[in-house]
């Protein structure tokens, strides 16, 4: 039984990275030697993440035995059997700065060269700091940024939303990339006349027309 849910462990480990956009070939299972291991583990496994300098843990994953629970005379009685006996142990070890290094890490990209490069932090929008960022096309036309301010408003109630207004249009575009922010919805002068805005994709850059109304249900069905 502890085989079993070691192994099944093993595997919900893996899957949680790759289910938040970590590269599969980044990662890798390394068995821990016999001198490695605690006296008391059956076994111990380290997910290891391809770092910049080579193949370092990320988070550990061992079979403790039931060291822990005779420690403290923990034993437990099957109601229907009426067998007692001391569970093992199947510890998942994971840290959230080791792992949000990773996270970064494989998220950086680069596209381009020279005046067209555009540096790209891919991250799954469940990890971007900023879900959504809202920009009105000019900041100098106060009905644009009366209209971009509304929208604002109503998202950052459901989301964590970023305002700008400095710049052009594509230099904001690329700086919302450099952080992560997954979507960009811009307010046009088409906005004004049929309550649709330009959302634009960071990964794909492809832009779509949204109903304003419909935004909400839009970024929430990514997410």
């Amino acid at each position: 039984e502890a085989d079993k849910w070691f192994k099944f462990w093993q595997k919900e480990r893996i899957s949680w990275y790759e289910a938040l956009g970590m590269k599969r070939k980044s990662l890798r299972f390394r068995e821990h030697e016999v001198t490695e291991r605690a006296h008391y583990a059956v076994t111990a496994f380290d997910i290891e993440y391809n770092f910049p300098w080579g193949w370092g843990e990320l988070e550990g994953i061992a079979n403790r035995s039931d060291f822990d629970l005779k420690v403290h005379n923990l034993s437990y009685k099957d109601e229907e059997t009426g067998e007692e006996f001391v569970p093992y142990v199947v510890e998942p070890s994971v840290g959230i700065e080791r792992s949000a290094f990773a996270f970064l890490l494989d998220s950086y990209d680069e596209e381009g060269e020279g005046s067209k490069k555009r540096v790209v932090l891919k991250l799954h929008p469940r990890l971007a700091p900023y879900k959504v960022a809202v920009f009105p096309l000019v900041a100098n036309k106060p009905n644009l940024v009366k209209k971009a301010r509304g929208i604002y408003d109503s998202l950052k109630g459901e989301f964590p939303v970023a305002w700008d207004d400095r710049g052009n249009i594509g230099k904001r575009y690329f700086a919302q990339d450099e952080i992560g922010t997954p979507w960009c919805v811009t307010v046009d002068y088409q906005t004004l006349e049929d309550g649709t805005v330009t959302v634009r994709d960071r990964d794909t850059t492809k832009q779509d027309r949204v109903v304003i109304d419909d935004l909400i249900p839009y970024f929430s069905s990514k997410l």
